[in-house]
């Protein structure tokens, strides 16, 4: 029998993924690429109305195509809007709590029982276990530490889609970490649906830096790479005690959505721009070619001129590698939805293209900080024209000509 998986949205969702081909192949599954399969599982998204959007188009899609397929729907659409799935007439319907059933689920249904699992997700107090990831389909693997959210923004859907703060073992991560590096990774990313509430649960003052030093002490891994964290997680001991690690990647993709702090307390972001600058200035000063990427929105229900002017500037004075530049959209089941003052859509088309613009001066400067520069750079996959797409522990991108096979290795690059 064979399974092919369909995965929306970020990061967390790709490595569910990858852990639930692990069991569907412990129980003698073919996983596939394929435009065929026995068995279809769309892992959904939901963070904006957008993503929910392009799930729902993706389940119709597979369904339409594949008619005598099981089809299942698993993730935070299905656990957020599970009636509007059930419409569609898929076969297994699963939330953000029992991803480990849905081999067995799809089995069932392949015998022509459907099952829909969508339980309360805010009373889900564990973090589920899925299975060990010992491969995936690049030469950077993704390691979940922890799942849910407790911050509740204005805009925001995650916390209802996902959950309370639910943090793994450490033992476990550590355990998984190894055994990637056993199979040939030497890049790990820590990702989570908010990572810097790591150990918020376990009361034992367990907190990210616990698991970023362990990891980071795991033989064989060369990097390790953070996802998205807050400013507020960037403490004085927090970059002290990173700053001794020198295979964690000086990265950090630090969430910022305003640099206006008015927006920022209408968004109930529980940070200020001023609170903002300062971890930036933390890491810069600890941190040997650091580079700051950043989420920014644009629109949000009442943001005046001046405060996306001071929003603007902000941004320029930050002085950031890569912005990923997204415009307000309403989300069903906000706080942000029911707020006055929505901004027309023409003017948040107008501030997004100003953002992307200073994004892309913003980034050009940073690279051009590095001319003349050798730096180390893991190549990752050879492009159609003969040259390997790397990139430098910082995150920064080139493509590398080399007459031999350098894919999962790292060597030198001179930047001109």
């Amino acid at each position: 029998m064979t399974v092919k998986f369909i995965t929306m949205g970020c990061k967390t969702n790709f490595y569910e993924s990858q852990a639930m081909a692990e069991l569907f192949r412990k129980r003698g599954f073919e996983i596939t690429e394929g435009q065929t399969a026995d068995v279809f599982v769309v892992n959904t998204c939901a963070v904006t109305s957008i993503g929910a959007q392009k799930s729902r188009q993706q389940i119709s899609k597979v369904k339409r195509k594949n008619p005598d397929a099981v089809v299942v729907a698993v993730g935070c659409l299905a656990q957020t809007d599970t009636a509007s799935i059930e419409k569609i007439g898929v076969d297994v319907i699963v939330g953000n709590d029992g991803k480990g059933d849905v081999p067995r689920l799809a089995e069932e249904a392949l015998d022509g029982k459907k099952s829909v699992d969508c339980g309360d997700i805010m009373k889900v107090r564990r973090f589920e276990e899925l299975c060990l990831v010992s491969s995936q389909s690049r030469i950077r693997a993704n390691v979940k530490i922890e799942d849910g959210c407790d911050n509740f923004c204005a805009y925001c859907i995650i916390p209802y889609a996902r959950g309370p703060v639910r943090s793994r073992s450490l033992e476990k991560i550590v355990e998984e970490v190894r055994l990637l590096a056993q199979n040939g990774y030497i890049e790990i990313v820590l990702t989570g649906i908010h990572i810097g509430s790591y150990g918020k649960d376990l009361k034992n003052g367990m907190g990210l830096i616990d698991v970023v030093e362990a990891v980071c002490g795991v033989e064989g891994i060369n990097r390790v790479r953070l996802g998205s964290v807050e400013p507020v997680a960037v403490t004085d001991e927090f970059v002290e005690r990173i700053s001794r690690l020198p295979n964690l990647c000086p990265q950090f993709h630090l969430s910022l959505q305003s640099g206006c702090t008015e927006t920022l307390r209408r968004m109930k972001r529980r940070y200020t721009a001023e609170e903002y600058f300062d971890a930036v200035q933390r890491l810069r000063e600890k941190i040997e070619d650091v580079s700051i990427t950043t989420d920014l929105m644009v629109g949000f229900p009442g943001e005046t001129d001046e405060e996306f002017r001071k929003s603007y500037e902000f941004c320029k004075s930050i002085g950031f590698m890569q912005m990923h530049v997204f415009k307000y959209s309403v989300r069903k089941g906000t706080v942000a939805e029911k707020m006055e003052n929505q901004v027309p859509e023409q003017i948040k088309e107008e501030r997004s293209r100003r953002m992307l613009e200073l994004s892309d001066r913003m980034k050009e400067d940073f690279y051009n900080s590095f001319k003349g520069r050798e730096l180390e750079v893991l190549a990752e996959t050879k492009t159609p024209d003969g040259r390997y797409h790397a990139t430098a522990a910082n995150y920064m991108e080139f493509f590398v000509e080399s007459d031999e096979d350098i894919t999962g290795k790292t060597v030198i690059h001179k930047i001109q």
